[in-house]
């Protein structure tokens, strides 16, 4: 679920800081992102980190799967602004 194709934008302070608190929780959260192929997909998931490589940011979940930010929709109910 990694995109390292496009060009990085980066996510405000404010959600980044949320999902630091989720990561913190180690609860299950809903995520809405848009996957590889541009779609909006859901998944429930516990964030176990927030990490920076390569010049952008990206989620690690308990399923394995990583998440770049600028893909998040949605976590918990709040929407990425």
């Amino acid at each position: 679920m990694t995109d390292h194709a496009s060009t990085y934008h980066p996510i405000s302070c404010d959600f980044h800081d949320l999902l630091e608190i989720h990561a913190t929780s180690r609860k299950p959260v809903p995520i809405v992102y848009r996957d590889d192929a541009g779609n909006a997909a859901t998944v429930s998931a516990v964030i176990t980190d927030v990490f920076a490589r390569s010049g952008a940011d990206y989620l690690s979940l308990d399923s394995g799967d990583t998440l770049r930010l600028d893909r998040l929709i949605e976590v918990d109910g709040v929407k990425l602004e």
